[in-house]
């Protein structure tokens, strides 16, 4: 028996951005698997043209691990057919009008055919260049509804945000929208067209500059303009406004925003433990194996968000087939942990630090690298005393010998320094969530959760979402961590 997720999905045209992404390729894997009668998925990715579509949907998409259930099942040959019959590669990008479609006769196909439009695409560098911030997150958020709108059959558009458009505010966070305008710290009122006008005249007053110059200066101008209106890097501030502007010029499209907090490897489906690259947690989780993290700067009680790639994948389903052609409405969804099974950072360190006692990495001798617990330290002003201690004071002994026998220790005096500057760097960037005060209302979504469970043909757990089924202590030990020594070390 179907569920209602299932049959929702069934003959429906998807329009899904950012598809090289790791929360797309779960997405679109989840919807071959379960529902192989969805009519057509339109995936819109950056390249040159078809062929190179072509290319990178083979090789970033199909031909990934993620896809081997599919491929066991199915096998290669039905699997390839599969996806000649349902994917449909478009070569396009969501920062230029008409998402970059260049063939009229294809916008108008899509204009005519869609029923529903994902958007996915975003860039997620805390520190990116302020012009690529808001040429991705905030307007492009703006030309995807815009696309979405001329849709004749769209009877919905479901956009992925970010947990921490929230900023740095502490206690309960609501599911609410943004008003448009609205800044974090109250001190001004932000008008997005400024904003992109601001970016114009500095792109322009870099004009001569290197190329080198032009990206860190745009960086720097966006982190300061972020925390200008109150959010602590460019990322959250550019996925806010993106936010406003589709509140604001919605109309009366269906619109769901799917805030996720920390999303890492899938618990379940297809198959436990799948991730692509290191995502904020993995970063610390990695170092450590290493050895390489012998202090760090967190709140051993501060609630570490997570949640599992599936599960946001199941919400974002679950969102849509409650929602379509819901005319008018703007639903919010957290979709976290923090408030149903919270887990502290205190006890993700002590869950690694016993991973890799009994697990140790191996190091590039063949040897396993001994680990210890090591120092973690509540404030900045604590992390930066210790570095200066520890580092920074024996670099500037190094230095000075630099300078007397400039050809003893130069190598290593630079090597050095520009490992505590990058070090420093991703510590005041992840700062903010390292010492997190705010803990994630889901009200929405757990009223979605108890509209799933009243279904019983939804209890066989295809679209499970419920933080609560999450045991950290297990997952972390026997899923997450192994994931990351599978596929992203690659050991």
């Amino acid at each position: 028996m179907e569920s209602n997720c299932v049959q929702f999905l069934g003959n429906k045209t998807i329009l899904i951005t950012g598809a090289p992404g790791f929360l797309a390729k779960v997405l679109v894997e989840k919807i071959l698997r379960l529902q192989p009668n969805v009519k057509k998925m339109y995936l819109l990715l950056r390249a040159p043209d078809e062929k190179s579509a072509m290319q990178r949907l083979r090789s970033e998409v199909i031909e990934i691990d993620l896809f081997k259930v599919l491929r066991n099942d199915l096998g290669e040959e039905n699997l390839n057919a599969l996806v000649r019959e349902k994917i449909v590669p478009v070569p396009g990008d969501i920062s230029i009008d008409n998402l970059g479609l260049k063939d009229t006769d294809l916008i108008q196909l899509l204009w005519s055919e869609i029923d529903i439009i994902i958007n996915i695409a975003a860039t997620t560098n805390f520190d990116e260049r302020y012009d690529i911030g808001l040429g991705i997150n905030t307007f492009g958020a703006l030309n995807v509804l815009n696309f979405a709108k001329k849709c004749v059959k769209g009877q919905l558009l479901l956009h992925v945000s970010t947990a921490y458009v929230s900023g740095e505010q502490s206690g309960l966070l609501q599911e609410k929208p943004f008003d448009m305008g609205e800044t974090l710290n109250g001190n001004r009122t932000l008008d997005i067209n400024i904003e992109r006008e601001l970016m114009k005249q500095k792109l322009k007053e870099l004009q001569d500059c290197s190329e080198e110059e032009i990206s860190q200066t745009m960086k720097d101008f966006g982190m300061a303009r972020a925390k200008l209106h109150g959010w602590p890097n460019t990322y959250v501030f550019t996925k806010a406004m993106g936010e406003m502007l589709m509140g604001k010029y919605r109309e009366n499209l269906p619109i769901v925003i799917i805030r996720p907090t920390m999303i890492t490897s899938t618990i379940a489906e297809p198959f436990p433990g799948w991730i692509e690259g290191l995502k904020t947690l993995d970063s610390v989780i990695v170092a450590y194996g290493k050895g390489r993290l012998k202090c760090f700067l967190a709140d051993s009680n501060s609630v570490f968000d997570l949640i599992p790639a599936d599960m946001v994948v199941n919400a974002m389903v679950a969102a849509a087939t409650a929602h379509w052609g819901d005319t008018g409405i703007q639903a919010i969804y957290h979709v976290g942990s923090s408030c149903k099974n919270p887990v502290t950072f205190g006890q993700l360190h002590d869950i690694t630090a016993r991973y890799f006692a009994k697990r140790p990495l191996v190091g590039r001798n063949g040897s396993p690298i001994i680990v210890t617990k090591g120092i973690i330290l509540p404030t900045m002003a604590q992390f930066s005393l210790y570095m200066t201690l520890r580092y920074k004071l024996p670099l500037q002994i190094l230095r000075l010998i630099n300078i007397v026998y400039p050809w003893s220790h130069g190598d290593n005096y630079n090597d050095l320094s520009r490992k505590i500057k990058l070090a420093m760097r991703l510590v005041e960037l992840y700062q903010p969530y390292l010492l997190f005060k705010g803990i994630f209302d889901d009200l929405n979504t757990e009223r979605l959760r108890m509209k799933r469970k009243e279904n019983i043909k939804e209890l066989d757990g295809s679209f499970e979402f419920d933080p609560k089924s999450i045991d950290w202590d297990n997952y972390i030990t026997n899923t997450h961590i192994p994931g990351l020594i599978t596929y992203v070390l690659k050991q």
